[in-house]
């Protein structure tokens, strides 16, 4: 049984920059898969970026390619979402994720975090 704490989210101004943290416990960290997804008032959640169990490859959703970048630490069982350029469209509560597979929708996560709030002011 893995738990994940989101942390780092707030209220920025368009074109800001935020790093949400997600702390990881009860597991072998290094041996899951991990994402973040957002979800946005009154839509679905949507799969953001995501990252093998080295760290050394990740994927991210075209919306957010360029500006966004997901790292880990395993050693700390941490995982990062750095986030640059800001849009109010990127306002949504965040979550990390936990897979044995490799993650692409809702249903690849096996654990989740309760999620932070990014709000991004035009």
């Amino acid at each position: 049984q893995v738990q994940l704490a989101e942390s780092g989210g707030g209220l920025v101004q368009a074109g800001g920059s935020l790093r949400l943290s997600c702390a990881a416990s009860g597991g072998t960290f290094s041996n899951y898969r991990l994402g973040w997804f957002r979800q946005a008032p009154g839509k679905e959640r949507e799969f953001v970026a995501r990252i093998t169990r080295s760290g050394l490859s990740t994927y991210y959703t075209d919306s957010v390619k360029d500006r966004f970048t997901m790292s880990r630490d395993n050693a700390k069982n941490m995982v990062y979402l750095q986030m640059n350029g800001l849009k109010p469209e990127d306002t949504a509560v965040y979550y990390c994720a936990a897979g044995v597979q490799p993650i692409l929708t809702i249903a690849d996560c096996d654990y989740w975090g309760q999620g932070t709030q990014v709000t991004v002011s035009s």
